[in-house]
């Protein structure tokens, strides 16, 4: 690790003390100021405190040295796609901070009263926008550290994912079995002409979030916001279905190919039927969903720090998703 660089330990003397003053600094610039103690909430990824104000909560997060971009990526965001993140009361992208306002409810929280899955109908065509408006600006977001992960990017992080055993807890508990390791190494060249096909059918690369469910989404008045993008690329857009789709068909209890994740998807793909037609951008989202598992298993990957004991409790995630490589698609 160079030594610019900053590798955040939750526990390091004085940093709670530094993280706390700067996010008084940062209320004190918007007129407010912190009324009481912070509730936490810490993964291996990022260190989440929810401060009470005097014009309610905000919400500060830290993110580890994996998914630092995500600070830098928000602002960009907020500035390329107004109205469709969450705005920041602040940002310091070096250390990977994000100071932000209450979002109020989130989708999941809706549902929870109304199960309506049809209300993705509305808001995935709304996430589309944000991705098309962000495409042309790529290089930027790229420069802010957010992962390549374009189809082309693909087979060769796929190729070396597979050579860290360590990540995919080779021969282990909840790890990749020898066997299965060799069918995914025997899988390799025709992982990289459904990747090649999928770039060549011609949709531009823009942000992915990588795990756009219902608790990743505030539910506001004047449209929906999508937040927590620790595990965002650069990526196909289309790759957004594998998770949305899975966790809806999850919730509802609908199996793969049920119209009602079939008309989240026609309506989350009319965003690109200008350029399109409606046939190619099926068969992209087909492929799409399945490439994309490997983005999934990269993500954990990145957001685990190798000495972080913490880690064992979510590592089966990478084998995992590079398991569901071969399940059916939720199309």
């Amino acid at each position: 690790m160079s030594a610019d660089v900053i590798d955040i330990k939750w526990d390091a003397p004085g940093w709670r003390e530094s993280a706390s003053h700067w996010v008084a600094e940062q209320l004190g610039r918007h007129g407010r100021r912190v009324t009481g103690p912070v509730q936490e909430r810490v993964r291996p990824w990022s260190l989440v405190w929810r401060v009470p104000t005097g014009d309610g909560d905000a919400w500060f997060k830290a993110n580890s040295d994996g998914t630092r971009y995500e600070a830098g990526v928000l602002a960009a965001l907020s500035r390329l796609a107004p109205g469709r993140v969450p705005d920041p009361l602040a940002v310091d992208a070096g250390r990977g901070w994000s100071l932000l306002p209450d979002g109020g409810p989130t989708l999941r929280d809706v549902l929870a009263v109304e199960p309506d899955p049809g209300r993705w109908e509305r808001i995935l065509p709304v996430y589309a926008d944000l991705q098309r408006a962000s495409a042309a600006h790529a290089g930027e977001l790229l420069a802010l550290g957010l992962p390549d992960h374009r189809p082309e990017a693909l087979p060769g992080l796929f190729t070396g994912l597979l050579g860290d055993s360590d990540a995919l807890l080779l021969g282990r508990d909840g790890g990749l079995t020898p066997e299965f390791l060799a069918r995914l190494r025997a899988h390799a060249d025709r992982y990289a002409r459904d990747c090649r096909r999928l770039a060549d059918l011609g949709v531009e690369p823009t942000v992915q979030h990588d795990d756009l469910h219902d608790g990743n989404v505030f539910v506001a008045a004047d449209g929906p916001r999508f937040f927590d993008w620790g595990d965002a690329s650069l990526a196909h857009p289309f790759g957004t279905l594998l998770v949305t789709l899975r966790s809806v068909a999850h919730a509802f209890e609908l199996p793969a190919g049920d119209p009602v994740l079939l008309r989240m998807r026609d309506a989350y793909l009319e965003a690109w039927t200008d350029r399109h037609d409606r046939a190619v951008l099926r068969e992209a989202a087909a492929l799409a969903t399945t490439v994309t598992t490997v983005s999934r298993s990269l993500s954990w990957r990145r957001a685990l720090p190798p000495a972080d004991p913490a880690r064992a409790e979510y590592a089966a995630a990478v084998p995992g998703w590079l398991e569901e490589l071969f399940a059916p698609a939720p199309l």
